[in-house]
C-alpha cells in the first residue's frame, strides 16, 4: 500500500495546486462577471493582467491529476468518468470555452473590436465550471455516483450541489485576496470589500456542506467530525479566521498565505474523510490500484517529470510576475 498511497498523495498535491492557482483564475472570472460601477473597465483590466500570461499553465496540475488517476487507479478512473460523465463533460467544456473567450476577448480589446459577448461567456464559464467540478466531487464523496452510469441524482442532490457552490465561493475568495496584492487604491479597497463578502459566503457554504453531508454523505460527515478530518476542518476554520483578521488589518501578503492554507485544509479534510476510498463506497486505493509494476513505473516517471516541471513553473511565474510588478 505504500506506493499506492504515495501516488494518491501526489494526486492530492496536484489537485491542491490546481484548486489554489486555477481556482484563483476561476475566481478572477467571477469578479470579471460581477464588475460594476464607473471603474468596471479598470477592474476587468487588472483581472486580465493578473491572470495573464501564466494563467493557462495552471491547468497542468489538473492534467497531471487526471493522467495519474488514469494510469495508477484505472478502475476508479473508469467509475468516475462513467458515472459522472455529465458534470465532468460540462466542466471540461466550460474550461475550453472560458479559455477561448478570455484569449479572444483580449485580442478584441487590442484591435478595438466589440467584445461584450466574449466577456459574458468568460464570466459565465468561470462560474459554471467550478460548480460542476465541485458537484462531481460531492457526488463521488457521497457514495451515490456508482448507482447508474450518468444518473442525474448522483450530482443533483443537495450535498453535491452545496459542494459546487462552496467551490465557487473558494475561487472567489482566493481571487479577491490575490487581487489586493495586484492592485493599488482605490481598486485595492474594492477587492478587499469583495474578499469580505466572499469570506462570508464561503463560511455559509462550508457550514451548509457539513450539514448536508449528514444525510447526503454520511461517511464524509463522520470523517469531517471525528479524528484527523475534524482536526483539518478546525485548521481550515483557523486559517480562515486568520485571513479575515489580516484583511481587517490590511496585511495582504499574510492574508494570501492564510487563504491558501484555508483552501488547502478544506481539500485535505475532504481527502482525509474519504480515505481509504477513491470511489465511495466501492473502491479503496488498494482495490482501484494498477499492478505494482505500473505503480512503480509511474512514480519514477512522475517524480522525474515534477523535478523538471516545478522549477520551470516557478521560473515562469517569477519572470512574468516580476515584470508586471516592475511595469
Amino acid at each position: 500500500m505504500i506506493l499506492e498511497v504515495a501516488v494518491a498523495a501526489l494526486v492530492l498535491a496536484s489537485l491542491t495546486a490546481y484548486v489554489v492557482l486555477g481556482g484563483a483564475d476561476f475566481g478572477g472570472g467571477v469578479w470579471d462577471a460581477l464588475a460594476r460601477g464607473s471603474d468596471a473597465g479598470a477592474q476587468r483590466s487588472v483581472i486580465a493582467k493578473a491572470m495573464g500570461p501564466v494563467w493557462e499553465a495552471n491547468h497542468v496540475w489538473l492534467i497531471f491529476a487526471i493522467v495519474a488517476t488514469w494510469t495508477a487507479f484505472p478502475a476508479a478512473f473508469a467509475a468516475m468518468f462513467t458515472h459522472l460523465a455529465v458534470p465532468v463533460t460540462i466542466a471540461l467544456v466550460g474550461i475550453v470555452l472560458r479559455g477561448s473567450a478570455f484569449a479572444l476577448r483580449e485580442k478584441a480589446v487590442e484591435v478595438g473590436r466589440p467584445h461584450a459577448g466574449l466577456g459574458h461567456l468568460f464570466g459565465a464559464a468561470s462560474i459554471v465550471t467550478p460548480v460542476f467540478l465541485g458537484a462531481a466531487v460531492g457526488a463521488l464523496a457521497s457514495g451515490t455516483a456508482g448507482r447508474t452510469p450518468g444518473a442525474s441524482d448522483a450530482w443533483l442532490a443537495p450535498f453535491p450541489l452545496t459542494v459546487g457552490v462552496l467551490a465557487v465561493c473558494l475561487c472567489a475568495l482566493l481571487a479577491a485576496v490575490f487581487l489586493t496584492l495586484e492592485t493599488r487604491e482605490p481598486l485595492r479597497e474594492r477587492f478587499r470589500r469583495r474578499a469580505f463578502g466572499a469570506w462570508g459566503a464561503t463560511a455559509v457554504a462550508g457550514a451548509a456542506g457539513i450539514l448536508t453531508a449528514r444525510q447526503g454523505a454520511p461517511l464524509i460527515f463522520t470523517g469531517l467530525t471525528h479524528g484527523a478530518g475534524a482536526g483539518l476542518v478546525l485548521a481550515a476554520v483557523a486559517a480562515g479566521a486568520g485571513a479575515l483578521i489580516c484583511l481587517l488589518a490590511r496585511r495582504y501578503p499574510l492574508a494570501r498565505v492564510c487563504v491558501i492554507a484555508q483552501v488547502a485544509f478544506v481539500l485535505w479534510a475532504w481527502a482525509g474523510a474519504q480515505y481509504p476510498y477513491v470511489v465511495v463506497p466501492t473502491l479503496t486505493i488498494a482495490q482501484a490500484a494498477a499492478p505494482p509494476v505500473t505503480i512503480t513505473g509511474f512514480l519514477v516517471v512522475a517524480l522525474l517529470g515534477l523535478a523538471i516541471l516545478i522549477p520551470s513553473l516557478w521560473y515562469l511565474f517569477r519572470i512574468f510576475k516580476s515584470s508586471e510588478q516592475n511595469s
